[in-house]
């Protein structure tokens, strides 16, 4: 992986990637070769430089160390790559080199630099979300009938299913995915505007290299420069955020589900994946932690970049210059969240009897708004409730069921048979709705659709 052991936690390889050195360079470069070429094809420069340009505008033939130590005194990677292509196109041809980067900005190779890079980033987590959801979808459907708790308040409440539970991960995944992808089609249109955002460097023919530059690089052309008007990229570092909140939300109903006295699903294991150093016996839900982690680390960044918007006239001072390490932990941090709950997902082994279990030790308690709810008609909602508030605390008290608890009282039995009483604690028999509210979501993340 090409990032650093502080970040071996924060990102995966084919996301650390999209930030590398090379990846950032060659970025830069494949603007200003796409400049070269669009400018070449509306008449602005002769072809033959535009090819001298962009035969040297390969990133390996460059120091990033020199480039890095000139980017801190410039305040930008541009001018120090600029003045680096410039040498090594005059080595090769001294008439194409007065034509490098003819007409642009700085700030116009940064941003149309970072829109190729997310452009490559989209493919990465739109692909990333498709196996979630096909994962979720296959839950949802092999445990649609399987029971468990309900937990409200971090305590038992009457059952749901599992197959519900799963259709609601996935019914906000799928949100996520429509968020992000909309997102992205906004976000990714190409920056030139030249010094002020006028282009007039161009003459007339501002708009023409636009196009023709738009074309080269398969970004969209906006109505305008945005090189201070942030919106579009904001929206997609919004999408990323409630995408990774999503996906911790997600693990942390895993992570609690796998705690050793509640047992009701596992992360998968083996090649040592969630072991501990010191306690052999030890499964930790390594997948659900890393995404927390970044569920953690993106709503701050997030309101950094919101913060950078604000920016002076036609270019900022600091705003943009902001943008890059904070997009670049975004992205990698919704990467990491996103491939590691696709790795939970495909993996999660399902503790049935636990889950029954689990059920069984509330001795019926989680049945009381039944049997109230039975009882309410008869003696009225009040004193259906106060009788039940008895019933459940002798429950408890006695460890007893619930059930039989009630039957015991006269106030109870003249109203309700013995049938009716003993069928009280049957979980799939108080689901309600439950399977329609599963299949409503799934249909609104079906296959077809995706």
């Amino acid at each position: 992986m090409s990032g650093r052991l502080i970040e071996s936690l924060a990102t995966t390889e084919p996301v650390s990637e999209l930030f590398s050195d090379a990846s950032v360079l060659q970025a830069m470069l494949d603007f200003e070769k796409a400049l070269a070429r669009a400018e070449a094809n509306v008449g602005v420069i002769p072809a033959s430089r535009a090819d001298a340009i962009a035969a040297a505008a390969t990133a390996d033939s460059f120091d990033t160390a020199d480039l890095v130590h000139g980017a801190f005194r410039a305040g930008t990677l541009s001018i120090p790559l600029v003045k680096a292509l410039t040498e090594k196109v005059r080595a090769s041809d001294p008439s194409a080199a007065g034509y490098v980067h003819w007409g642009a900005t700085s700030q116009d190779v940064a941003d149309s630099a970072l829109m190729l890079i997310l452009k490559r980033a989209r493919e990465a987590l739109c692909a990333g979300l498709t196996r979630l959801e096909d994962a979720l979808l296959h839950l949802s459907e092999a445990y649609s009938g399987t029971t468990l708790l309900g937990r409200t308040l971090m305590q038992p409440a009457p059952p749901v299913t599992l197959g519900l539970k799963a259709a609601g991960w996935l019914g906000s995944v799928a949100r996520g995915k429509r968020r992000l992808e909309a997102a992205f089609d906004d976000a990714l249109v190409l920056q030139f505007g030249g010094a002020s955002g006028t282009l007039a460097s161009l003459g007339e023919q501002g708009l023409a290299v636009s196009q023709e530059l738009a074309r080269e690089l398969d970004l969209s052309l906006p109505e305008a420069p945005w090189h201070t008007h942030r919106d579009r990229l904001a929206e997609l570092m919004c999408a990323c955020g409630v995408l990774t909140a999503s996906l911790g939300k997600m693990a942390r109903d895993i992570s609690l589900m796998m705690q050793g006295e509640i047992g009701e699903a596992a992360e998968p294991g083996g090649d040592d994946r969630g072991g501990s150093s010191t306690m052999p016996h030890k499964r930790n839900p390594i997948g659900c932690a890393l995404t927390l982690a970044a569920s953690h680390r993106v709503p701050g960044e997030v309101a950094a970049f919101l913060s950078a918007m604000v920016q002076e006239h036609e270019r900022a001072v600091g705003g943009w210059q902001a943008e890059w390490p904070i997009v670049a932990t975004i992205i990698q941090a919704t990467g990491v969240a996103l491939a590691s709950m696709t790795e939970v997902a495909e993996g999660l082994s399902i503790g049935r009897e636990r889950m029954q279990a689990n059920i069984e030790a509330t001795h019926g308690v989680i049945f009381a708004e039944r049997a109230m709810m039975m009882l309410a008609p008869k003696l009225g909602r009040d004193r259906a409730h106060k009788v039940l508030q008895e019933a459940t605390s002798k429950s408890i008290e006695d460890e007893r069921h619930l059930a039989e608890v009630l039957a015991e009282m006269p106030e109870v039995n003249q109203h309700l048979d013995p049938a009716a009483i003993r069928a009280l604690e049957e979980p799939d028999q108080y689901l309600g709705v439950a399977e329609q509210f599963r299949e409503r979501l799934r249909a609104g993340t079906s296959k077809k659709e995706r």
